[in-house]
């Protein structure tokens, strides 16, 4: 089955074409919105001549769609039909930058193949299992059964393949431990029995670790105290999410530009890679616990398999725990699955590449049979 996978932003469209594992076509339209690409429906233009070019006379057999937000109504990839379509849009309020593209990539895919099957496959669907102890807030009752207001995790699909990849690399047929998806984005997951029990991302992607541009974790009361300054809505949202993290820290939302200027003696980027590897330390202790006790400790995604300086900080961070690395398979770069702590570490780190389009076709397909 030729499943086109589509990743819509709110002015991007990024696109790959896979048959099973074979990756046919990829691609990214950006600029949606200037001149040359004036919306998502000239932006499918493109990727349809880019795609035809590289399938010849074969055609595409389905749609999947990477979908941040699924509230708690959607615990699983669904087929999407016009009433999907208006739940999903109905959740964008919780997920203000990425849904609504998201709904406009769906709705420009119909009017433009209005006959070919289309699934939804949520950031937040392997969070759903969550207890409640772990998804509450303390606030008010009502702010949940009201707004909905509650942690519902992002990186999902990923923390979910990548569980399985661990698994499969442990000779376990479930995985139980923690995993690092660090990428401008980051989150880290507790998974138990290959279920997400904890996760540090909540009502938004904002929440837990530091990251490229977002702050993670901080004393809600700043918000209160900027607010009193005069900063509005717009500004705060604009500080928190775009100009916060790493690029608040340094100037760059750029990990490696950062990792570059602290091994060059730059004391402000070397600062900040100590904050987020500290940040980062103290979720792995905390989610060991919340485990029952890790079967490993997994880092995925673009800084998590490719920085292995990065990688260094956090597990020297975490001497408590008996990690140990084995400075030479740390420093390997690969795109395989692979342990890179010594034999003496109480539980070994793995490196385990993601492939989220890879996990969203997989899905798509599932869907499509299944139906």
């Amino acid at each position: 089955m030729i499943i086109l996978v589509i990743n819509s932003g709110s002015s991007s469209l990024k696109y790959q074409v896979r048959d099973g594992d074979d990756v046919l076509a990829e691609g990214l339209v950006e600029r949606i919105g200037e001149a040359e690409v004036p919306d998502h429906a000239a932006a499918l233009d493109r990727v349809d001549h880019e795609v035809a070019e590289a399938l010849g006379d074969r055609g595409i057999d389905a749609v999947g769609h990477r979908v941040v937000h699924g509230g708690e109504r959607f615990s699983e990839p669904v087929l999407i039909d016009n009433e999907i379509t208006r739940a999903i849009e109905r959740l964008n309020p919780l997920a203000p930058l990425h849904n609504p593209a998201a709904v406009t990539g769906i709705r420009a895919i119909t009017q433009k193949w209005p006959d070919l099957p289309q699934v939804a496959v949520f950031d937040t669907a392997f969070h759903r299992t969550l207890p409640e102890y772990a998804w509450r807030y303390a606030l008010p009752d009502e702010l949940y059964r009201t707004h909905g207001i509650r942690r519902y995790g992002f990186h999902g699909t990923s923390h979910a393949y990548v569980a399985r990849g661990a698994a499969e690399l442990l000779g376990v047929d479930a995985f139980t431990g923690v995993i690092a998806h660090l990428g401008n984005g980051a989150s880290v997951t507790a998974v138990r029995d290959g279920e997400s029990v904890d996760t540090s991302m909540g009502l938004t992607p904002l929440e837990g670790l530091v990251m490229g541009s977002r702050s993670g974790d901080l004393d809600p009361s700043i918000l209160l105290f900027l607010l009193r300054e005069g900063y509005t809505e717009k500004e705060l949202n604009e500080l928190l999410n775009r100009n916060s993290g790493l690029k608040g820290l340094t100037g760059t939302n750029d990990m490696r530009s950062v990792s570059e200027a602290a091994e060059s003696g730059d004391k402000r980027a070397q600062t900040a890679i100590d904050i987020a590897s500290y940040r980062l330390a103290k979720y792995v202790g905390g989610y060991h616990v919340a485990v029952g006790g890790a079967q490993a400790l997994v880092f995925t995604a673009g800084i998590g398999e490719n920085d292995d300086n990065f990688r260094s900080s956090v597990v020297g961070k975490l001497g408590a725990l008996g990690l140990e690395l084995d400075a030479e398979r740390n420093a390997e770069r690969s795109r395989r699955a692979r342990v890179i702590s010594t034999a003496a570490s109480a539980f070994p780190v793995l490196v385990v590449p993601t492939d989220e389009e890879a996990a969203i076709a997989e899905a798509t397909a599932g869907v499509v049979n299944g139906s």
